[in-house]
Order: structure tokens, then C-alpha cells, then sequence
């Protein structure tokens, strides 16, 4: 399994009303802690004035890094709606994020639950679900005289090239579909005066 299934950008400010309460929903791709860290650190700045920040994601190639946090509702009444949509699209390094403005009337569990997973299913219906390839970086080290050989490799399996430095011994650093991983090592392996690794 080489590829997953995600968000391309950003969807904000997507609004439900439910009982005079306003659920704001948020969903942003996310890579890792840091750009989750950050993703949530935007929304609770721009709304602080709100009741309740609920949020779940899912990042790995099958969800493994995963959390749904209910922020002060009931236990499961958000945190776990929310990422159940996310289940739903069958995405993974996605964060959504519905806050709640309150209205005076409370709804209930089931009516947050109902609240917040239409909240997180509206929200999601405005983002464009792509496929994305799994990737890896590769270091390779080259005399100068093979630049030809080594840009033609990378190029042939639509690889992108991050850092080029063409010192006395060339250097190059390459993003690559990790499904090429070893076609490259294979011919990489074949060159004279090369050395690579994949970082």
C-alpha cells in the first residue's frame, strides 16, 4: 500500500446552526504533530471567545496517530462524531476542528452528537479528497561528471529534486515515491563513485 487518502487544502468557517448554539466547522491536512499543534493553535486564537473547541484527526497511513477530544461535552458527544466522519471518508493526516458558539438551549447528547457529526460531515463535503503517493527522501553523492545520469534517474520516476550543491563531489537531495524505493537503490547500487542513502 503505497498511497492514502486525504484533504488537498484547507476548509474554513463552514457554519451550522442548531438551537440558537453555532458550530463552526475547520478541517486542515496535517502531516504531523507540529502542523496539528499549530492548526489548532490558529482556530482557538481566532475564536476565543467560544464555549468549546472540539476536534479529532487521524495522521499515519492507516490512522494510527489518532485522537478525538470532546473539549468539555459530554464524554463521546463530540470528539467521537467528529472523528467518526473522518472514518467515514476513509481519509487519514486530516484534523477537524467544530467549535461551538452556545445558544441557551441545550441540546442533549444525542443532540450534540447529531450537532457535531453534521457539523464535521458538512465541513468535509467542502474539502477535495485526493489520493496521495507515499513518499521518502533520498541523499545521493556523485562526481560532478555524473550530473546527466543521476538528474535522468530522478526525473524518469517523477522525482523532486529539493537541494542541489555542485562542490568537487556532487550532491543532490530528491523527495521519491517510496513504490520506486528500490528501482532506484537497484540502479543507484549500479553506478561507480556513487553513494546514497535514504533519510
Amino acid at each position: 500500500m503505497f498511497n492514502f487518502k486525504t484533504i488537498a487544502s484547507p476548509v474554513e468557517n463552514i457554519l451550522l446552526k442548531e438551537k440558537g448554539s453555532k458550530f463552526i466547522g475547520f478541517a486542515f491536512p496535517v502531516n504531523n504533530e507540529e502542523e496539528l499543534k499549530t492548526a489548532l493553535e490558529k482556530i482557538s486564537t481566532e475564536h476565543p471567545k467560544a464555549t468549546h473547541h472540539c476536534y479529532a484527526f487521524r495522521i499515519g497511513l492507516n490512522g494510527e496517530n489518532y485522537r478525538a477530544n470532546d473539549d468539555g461535552e459530554p464524554s463521546g458527544s463530540a470528539g467521537l462524531p467528529i472523528y467518526n466522519q473522518l472514518l467515514a471518508n476513509e481519509i487519514t493526516n486530516v484534523l477537524v476542528i467544530s467549535v461551538r458558539y452556545y445558544g441557551g438551549a441545550k441540546l442533549g447528547v444525542s443532540g450534540l452528537v447529531k450537532a457535531y457529526k453534521e457539523s464535521a460531515k458538512i465541513t468535509l463535503e467542502e474539502t477535495r479528497i485526493i489520493t496521495k503517493e507515499l513518499e521518502t527522501t533520498v541523499e545521493i553523492q556523485f562526481n560532478f561528471n555524473q550530473q546527466n545520469l543521476i538528474f535522468t534517474l530522478i526525473s524518469k520516476f517523477d522525482g523532486k529534486i529539493i537541494n542541489f550543491d555542485s562542490r568537487e563531489k556532487a550532491f543532490i537531495l530528491a523527495k521519491i515515491k517510496l513504490k520506486d524505493k528500490e528501482s532506484i537503490a537497484e540502479t543507484l547500487e549500479n553506478m561507480q563513485f556513487v553513494e546514497f542513502k535514504f533519510i
